[in-house]
């Protein structure tokens, strides 16, 4: 097994590697194309803005490595920004196009009393079954920093719904993808399920 994280400039690489490690998992972080690659377990996460990462993420080569990854059925983690790029198109600053795995757009929260971002814990409904999601119970409580959201045009790939003003998904799955808008590295106990949990994926 080897779990690598993506190294695209976008923090908090370092709290996912900790995370895994906690978890009992060694995972490496890296930027080059060729471990990317050669990666059993991929993990993209990202904190920041939809047009930057992607435009990261191309200039580092490492677009092509993470959709031939995915493609080849190797079992793909994203986490906040990890989960927007999956989407058809982002429309912070505009409208930019993700990968396109997740056919839907990342919008911003509407506007009403609630604080945007939407930061701190917050729950998740569990509205399908997963095996990222074995031991964690409908309603545990997760980490999220985010002011956009992933609105898929199907709601079939919806593993679970957190609340905040609007019923958003807060994770996602699709054959060997999991993506979560919260932050497991963040979560702790429950957190590390997730993160364990994904390391036993196979492809």
């Amino acid at each position: 097994m080897k779990i690598v994280i993506v190294d695209y400039g976008s923090g908090n690489l370092r709290s996912v590697q900790k995370g895994f490690e906690r978890a009992g998992y060694a995972a490496v972080i890296a930027s080059d194309p060729k471990v990317v690659s050669d990666a059993s377990h991929l993990v993209v996460p990202g904190v920041g803005a939809f047009p930057e990462c992607m435009k990261n993420l191309d200039a580092l080569h490492l677009l092509k490595p993470i959709t031939d990854s995915i493609q080849a059925g190797k079992p793909y983690l994203g986490i906040c920004l990890g989960l927007q790029i999956l989407f058809t198109e982002g429309m912070e600053f505009g409208s930019h196009p993700g990968i396109d795995l997740v056919p839907g757009q990342v919008i911003r929260f509407p506007e009403n009393e609630l604080k945007v971002p939407h930061m701190g814990w917050n729950q998740i409904r569990i509205e399908k079954k997963h095996p990222v999601l074995e031991g964690i119970p409908d309603g545990a409580y997760f980490y999220f920093v985010h002011s956009y959201y992933g609105a898929p045009k199907k709601n079939d790939r919806v593993t679970t719904t957190t609340d905040y003003g609007v019923r958003f998904p807060s994770s996602i799955a699709h054959e060997n993808i999991f993506a979560c808008q919260f932050h497991p590295e963040k979560s702790q106990k429950m957190g590390l399920q997730i993160l364990a949990n994904f390391a036993k994926m196979k492809s």
